[in-house]
């Protein structure tokens, strides 16, 4: 049986070189997550792609990049996201947040919430 609630989408786009406390900052962020007993977080490695810098960053072999883009992405309720959004404020030098409503379905094995 599904389980529906309403909940926010955070996006933290960064480069996969950016590091904070010695490890990579996306990682990072996903344990931080974890600490918080933040519902979920899932890291997507880009391909391709470019920010502000217009500078394109790729992992075709001709044109390797020093820093491929990552997107971590955390989906929680807005009571848990707002707090977790001040540590990022601070902790972030260069990247973008975006955050949206989303509606979740999840299923988790027939069990109730």
């Amino acid at each position: 049986m599904p389980i529906e609630d309403d909940a926010q989408c955070l996006r933290i786009y960064i480069g996969d070189q950016a590091h904070h406390d010695g490890v990579p900052l996306y990682q990072w962020i996903v344990e931080e997550a974890k600490k918080r007993n933040m519902a979920g977080a899932t890291v997507f490695r880009g391909h391709m792609g470019f920010g502000a810098s217009s500078r394109i960053h790729t992992d075709k072999i001709l044109r390797l990049s020093e820093d491929l883009p990552v997107v971590v992405e955390i989906v929680d309720r807005e009571e848990r996201i707002t707090p977790f959004l001040e540590v990022l404020d601070h902790i972030l030098k260069k990247g973008l947040i975006t955050l949206e409503r989303v509606r979740v379905i999840a299923y988790r094995d027939g069990k109730a919430r």
